[in-house]
């Protein structure tokens, strides 16, 4: 039966425009790579929108945290993940885990490094990508970091060695310099698929999540050793209403002698750290905001797995 001459004049021609309109695509995209490399700059700048928190500070990136892009013809959903390490704490078990975890789920895998990093540095994650099947788009980031072409030639070369399947693109996400291009590859490489978040979705995060978060920030850039990253952030109120939010949230941290340096003298560097939170938190959402901040000591919390739990680090 000719399918075509039975529904001849019974359904309308398609228009040109029907004809060239693109299938729909979405995917998810991850980003791994080790600690300092960019990772959270280049989400980002692909996202177009502050999701991922941004310091010089190792390990500053501990939960898996999605940015939606969304366009006409293709929904992007980009995963930042935290730097691959040799776990320390029960607690960097669990960020690892959210990094090996987004080798089995994406349809495009973004493994960024930097020039700076010594490529062989967590060699047996290296290796799992290296076998992956999926499309790998090695990305070199700082390269506003070198004096010329004959050392990125060399970069490059190495790498080609290491991952000889992967896509290189050398880029500088603080410079958005070759994002764009790197942009253009993904949507080109997206399966063909329905849309997997809502049209208006930036994030699958909750609106909690980005305060603990910019608070986090601002402790990770204000005080120095072993003091961030002996904290955690909860937040316990969020009280929204038309032009304000009412915030309470409380700063963990493991020894009473942190808890002393984190509220500093008549709590003026806790103090700062609620004055920089605050005005960043009514960036954010766009409405003012009243921001309390408790500091409380819960012993060696990054071993124990019920807090671990309760912070998200384990499912």
């Amino acid at each position: 039966m000719d399918i075509n001459k039975t529904t001849e004049g019974l359904l309308p021609s398609p228009t040109p425009a029907e004809e060239n309109t693109p299938e729909y695509k979405s995917g998810f995209v991850n980003i791994v790579g080790n600690p300092n490399v960019g990772k959270s700059t280049l989400m980002n700048d692909l996202v177009g929108e502050r999701i991922s928190i941004i310091t010089s500070k190792a390990q500053t990136t501990r939960h898996r945290i999605m940015g939606i892009v969304n366009a006409p013809y293709y929904q992007i959903v980009f995963s930042d993940t935290p730097g691959v390490l040799k776990p320390k704490y029960k607690m960097q078990e669990g960020m690892l885990a959210f990094s090996q975890g987004a080798l089995t789920d994406a349809d495009i895998l973004l493994y960024v490094t930097d020039v700076v990093e010594d490529p062989t540095k967590n060699d047996d994650f290296l290796a799992k990508v290296a076998k992956e099947k999926i499309p790998v788009l090695l990305v070199i980031n700082k390269i506003d970091l070198l004096k010329g072409q004959t050392e990125l030639e060399a970069i490059v070369n190495r790498w080609r060695e290491l991952l000889p399947s992967a896509e290189i693109f050398p880029t500088s996400a603080k410079e958005h310099f070759n994002v764009s291009e790197l942009m253009k590859r993904i949507v080109e490489l997206l399966p063909v698929g329905e849309p997997y978040f809502g049209k208006d979705a930036l994030t699958d995060k909750p609106a909690r999540f980005f305060v603990t978060e910019i608070i986090r920030e601002k402790i990770l850039l204000n005080y120095d050793k072993e003091v961030p990253y002996s904290t955690e952030v909860i937040v316990e109120k969020f009280e929204e209403k038309e032009n304000s939010i009412h915030i309470m949230a409380v700063i963990y941290v493991e020894r009473d002698s942190q808890k002393g340096i984190l509220i500093g003298r008549q709590g003026s560097m806790l103090k700062r750290v609620g004055t920089e939170a605050r005005k960043d938190i009514e960036k954010f959402f766009g409405k003012s905001v009243f921001l309390e901040l408790f500091v409380k000591v819960e012993p060696n919390w990054r071993n124990r797995e019920s807090k671990l739990r309760q912070f998200g680090y384990i499912e």
